[in-house]
């Protein structure tokens, strides 16, 4: 609202110079009075207008266009009287055709100089020192949550820690995508997409937490390549990390350069270790692939495998750790049954000991 006021004040102001300029000396023949303020009023439109339909601004390109400008006027200043010195040795000394080359030489000059700059921002504040047009965060790089991260919920526990001290990003798309979910017609998608609005308004309430829902538009190419697109753009454009769960997600954002926190990374890095050898008691819940096995969990959700765990199905046994499988996706530990002995290997001793 206060930017269409601060528009209309703009608008209004111009046509009062218009006013101004009614009856003044210097207004040309050609321009009636009636005509005036009319025209100040279209040329304050045009520039409200222009300000509309500029949805993004940014004042790294402000300040680049800005200082662009200056070296090329300095440039093209100094090239004119080098131009001035050369058309004087060749009488007669034409002003108006001095004048145009002078105008098209500042003008390429400025037009170079802004370019340059523009592009090459980043390395300017190596050549004039606290001179810079990056912006400068203090703390940690923002971090932007996935859909899929939100609706899991191990994120708002994750923040409650503070072990992440980052300002969370919520954008726009990211919570209209969960509304979507919450309001599908299958049931098992709505619960998945309530649990996710669940989990915003958890960590919202939380005072110790920065959330900040974002507003930013992209190109029609961006929005074609979908919400994961979206993401990483985003990413790119306020130099953020985007804490995810999906493996998708996570394989496209490395391959664009943008740094990714994994949750199943971060909690496979919190659970604790088992080293072959090892000792534990884990509860067979089903069995497993081959012909002995049987299937248990621990409490973080960590598959077990177990030989000789099928016949104690619905039991808690007592394990020795074989080996431990850890990827991104999750963690696998295999496991033998403490009473179990391999049939083949008995088979084979008694064979041994009949020959004897």
């Amino acid at each position: 609202m206060i930017y269409h006021v601060i528009r209309v004040i703009f608008v209004l102001l111009l046509a009062g110079v218009g006013s101004r300029f009614m009856d003044s000396q210097v207004r040309p023949e050609w321009l009636p009075t009636v005509w005036v303020i009319p025209l100040f009023l279209l040329i304050g439109l045009v520039v409200a207008v222009i300000d509309i339909l500029i949805t993004r601004k940014s004042l790294v390109v402000l300040s680049g266009v800005f200082f662009g400008l200056l070296v090329g006027m300095v440039g093209a200043y100094g090239l004119g009287l080098v131009i001035e010195l050369v058309m004087a040795s060749t009488p007669p000394p034409d002003p108006v055709l001095i004048t145009t080359i002078k105008l098209v030489v500042g003008i390429i000059c400025c037009y170079f100089a802004v370019t340059f700059v523009i592009q090459t921002k980043d390395d300017i504040r190596f050549i004039i020192p606290y001179v810079e047009f990056s912006k400068q965060k203090k703390g940690g790089r923002p971090i932007i949550l996935d859909t899929s991260v939100i609706i899991e919920g191990r994120v708002a526990d994750i923040a409650d820690t503070r072990i992440i001290e980052s300002e969370y990003i919520i954008p726009r798309f990211v919570l209209l995508e969960l509304q979507n979910i919450a309001d599908s017609a299958d049931k098992m998608k709505r619960n998945r997409g309530r649990r996710g609005l669940d989990m915003l308004n958890k960590m919202q309430s939380n005072p110790r937490l920065d959330i900040k829902i974002l507003d930013v538009e992209f190109s029609a190419e961006t929005t074609a390549e979908g919400v994961d697109g979206m993401l990483v753009s985003l990413a790119q454009q306020i130099d953020g990390r985007i804490m995810t769960n999906d493996y998708n997600l996570n394989k496209v954002a490395q391959l664009r350069g943008v740094d990714v926190v994994n949750i199943n990374d971060l909690a496979n890095a919190l659970k604790p270790v088992f080293l072959p050898g090892e000792r534990m008691q884990v509860r067979i819940v089903k069995p497993g692939e081959e012909a002995d096995q049987g299937v248990g969990y621990l409490e973080d959700g960590t598959m077990v495998v177990v030989s000789g765990g099928r016949p104690h199905i619905s039991e808690e046994i007592s394990i020795t750790v074989t080996s431990v499988l850890q990827t991104s996706a999750g963690r696998m530990i295999f496991g033998r049954a403490d009473d179990f002995s391999d049939s083949r290997g008995d088979r084979n001793r008694n064979r041994g000991a009949a020959n004897e």
